[in-house]
């Protein structure tokens, strides 16, 4: 099962069956043998777990999807979207259950990785010579793009983004004789240069948000607040011409908002169920270009309520996971003195005795060691939730700008997070169960609430462009 979905991750991601050379000479549907493969295995496994509320909620999204185009009269859109749709929530399913333990989550966080650096040695490759090894060339004559999914140098930038924190992560773990971090500064590096050569300015937006996350959890608010602003002059100085062009009034940002509000009254016309998933096109003639708004148009609110759920319960999860100490050091860590558990340092490593003659000197050691290791877990635990945090972070500041709603990316991110936090609660029990009978009446809420977001949004940047 875990070997099945590393090798459905890599042909999602390295797409060889998309490269022009090789497509016609590839008879097999690859992804959907080895995801029905994995899915197999997965079904004759012991590892079968539903007790987080994104496997419901999933499962309810993909009946929204199927429901807007029955609504609007399309009965044969039901199949449609169990056809394309069904594989990705089968994919979510099978991974948050084949990643149970913390060294799969970081297997899978390395492959993803890894993948996203050869995507980028593909890039710069492109830009040096102007094609890559796929056959595909530059972007509008200076961005870097793939194949497949990823044929928008905007997608690519997407992945890069998202990446990064993994590659930090796994960088800051060492071993090997330094050779480990050393590798994994090296894909940071590729990963950052794959950013800027796909010229992607919603990248960019997102990689400075992660960094400005990371910043804010490490050394507080203003400081992170500062950084920013020195960080985002800095990129409209020093990087290519479309940042220094981020205006509303701009051609492609005014597009943009002129979807948004398009999507909008597209909601208002059918506010129960949309337009009809997948139909946006049919009535303009750009995409959605952001996210919330192609699922809010075209699913309606139902739609949209049931998938602002599911990717909130990922953010509270990691949110949840980095805050919450195991229950042994909770005093000390609301009392503020648990300075060394915000660093991730295992107080009680540091006060071991250093020899044991009798039974009750012995049975003091084993505490503290016990203890150790508990501290020593969690740190491991929280650093990880930081990361997929921090990934969170960093795609949906992209998706914002890209109508990447269905994306299998995220739903494979979803996954890692939903796996990471269900292992956490079998090593740390105090961690709270997240479930969907105590926030019935608070996710509609929350989805009204959003709507009058992005329309105060859709307004305020329509009278800027103005």
């Amino acid at each position: 099962m875990f070997l099945g979905m590393i090798v459905y991750l890599v042909l999602v991601l390295i797409r060889p069956q998309d490269y022009p050379g090789l497509a016609d000479s590839i008879a097999l549907p690859l992804l959907p043998i080895t995801l029905m493969a994995a899915a197999l295995c997965w079904l004759l496994s012991n590892h079968k777990r539903f007790d987080a509320p994104q496997y419901l909620l999933l499962m309810g999204f993909l009946v929204a999807l199927m429901l807007s185009n029955i609504a609007n009269g399309w009965f044969g859109g039901a199949l449609v979207q169990i056809q394309h749709f069904a594989p990705t929530v089968l994919a979510f399913l099978v991974l948050a259950n084949a990643a149970y333990s913390p060294e799969r989550v970081r297997v899978i966080m390395g492959v993803f990785t890894v993948c996203a650096a050869i995507l980028a040695l593909h890039g710069i490759e492109q830009a040096s010579v102007g094609t890559g090894w796929t056959g595909i060339g530059l972007s509008q004559g200076t961005r870097i793009q793939y194949v497949g999914i990823f044929n928008d140098p905007n997608d690519l930038g997407l992945l890069f983004v998202i990446c990064l924190p993994m590659a930090f992560y796994l960088g800051s773990r060492g071993g090997w004789m330094g050779m480990r971090r050393l590798f994994w500064w090296l894909v940071c590096a590729v990963l950052l240069w794959g950013i800027y050569l796909t010229d992607s300015r919603g990248t960019i937006l997102a990689l400075l948000t992660v960094i400005g996350v990371y910043a804010w959890w490490r050394h507080g608010l203003i400081a992170a607040g500062i950084a920013g602003a020195v960080a985002l002059v800095a990129v409209v100085m020093t990087l290519p011409s479309r940042m220094q062009q981020l205006d509303v009034s701009e051609a492609s940002a005014a597009g943009r908002v002129d979807s948004w509000y398009t999507g909008l009254q597209l909601f208002k016309s059918n506010p129960l169920f949309g337009i009809g998933a997948e139909r946006y096109s049919e009535y303009y003639d750009l995409t959605a270009h952001n996210s919330f708004v192609l699922v809010l148009a075209e699913t309606g609110i139902i739609g949209f309520c049931i998938w602002l759920a599911f990717v909130g319960y990922c953010f509270k999860m990691m949110w949840t996971a980095i805050r919450q100490p195991p229950h042994l050091f909770e005093q000390d860590w609301r009392s503020g003195s648990g300075g060394n558990l915000e660093r991730g340092l295992p107080m009680a490593e540091q006060n071991l005795p250093e020899q044991h003659s009798d039974l009750d000197s012995t049975d003091e050691y084993d505490y503290q060691i016990g203890d150790a290791a508990i501290l020593r877990s969690w740190s491991e635990d929280r650093a990880m939730a930081l990361t997929l945090l921090l990934s969170l972070c960093g795609f949906f500041v992209s998706a914002f700008f890209l109508s990447r709603s269905y994306l299998v990316i995220l739903y494979l991110l979803a996954a890692l997070v939903v796996a990471h936090y269900t292992g956490m609660r079998q090593r740390n029990p105090d961690l709270p169960t997240f479930t969907l009978h105590y926030d019935l009446l608070r996710w509609p809420l929350y989805a009204a609430g959003g709507v009058l977001g992005l329309y105060l949004i859709v307004k305020a940047l329509l009278a800027m462009s103005s």
